[in-house]
């Protein structure tokens, strides 16, 4: 049987993206070299709900429940909220940018995503969302007073995003694993209000 890696997140635009370039650049500088592996800003995104290995066959019943779950919600706007670690910044094993949206949609897409794909075969997360853009991933082999200053610096760090970022649309995306890194496809993209998408 034919699997695709897949998953569905909101793409950010080129702001964004360079915002968190220059925000990977300010922590790199501050920490030991090579602890981090850091992701490139292209291949960020706003994870809602991560499929993983999908039959072929089930791909346009994803993009049917992608598209129910996106006609349920109007257009927002994300803004970030402060850098942190998974699962703490005593023990960071991940970097991220939180992100924060007051009124509720976000929640409401996460969760009518969850509510959609799960009759399909894909059992619902039982951690709580937390919105977050993943900047980068603590190397294995970072020795631990490698891995305490990286906590610290990502403690004391401040977040500058350049204002809200809108998002009117969600994304289904293919993974590729290559040796030099995720290669990722969009197979679908479903607009906000949209019944017809």
């Amino acid at each position: 049987m034919e699997t695709l890696r897949t998953f569905i997140a909101i793409e950010l635009g080129s702001t964004i993206k360079a915002a968190l370039r220059r925000m990977q650049g300010g922590l790199s500088a501050q920490i030991p070299a090579r602890s981090v592996r850091w992701v490139q800003p292209d291949g960020i995104h706003l994870t809602l709900k991560f499929l993983g290995d999908t039959p072929v066959e089930q791909v346009d019943a994803v993009k049917a429940a992608l598209a129910r779950a996106a006609a349920e919600v109007e257009p927002f706007s994300l803004t970030a909220a402060g850098v942190g670690c998974f699962p703490n910044t005593r023990q960071p094993r991940v970097v991220w940018v939180g992100l924060q949206e007051p009124s509720g949609a976000l929640s409401r897409l996460q969760r009518g995503v969850e509510a959609q794909v799960a009759p399909l075969g894909f059992p619902t997360e039982r951690r709580a969302f937390s919105p977050h853009l993943t900047l980068g991933r603590v190397q294995q082999y970072a020795s631990r007073s490698d891995v305490r200053q990286i906590g610290e610096v990502v403690a004391a760090s401040i977040v500058e995003m350049p204002g809200e970022m809108q998002a009117t649309a969600v994304s289904y995306i293919k993974s590729e694993l290559r040796p030099g890194g995720a290669v990722y496809t969009t197979l679908f993209e479903a607009r906000f209000g949209d019944p017809s998408s």
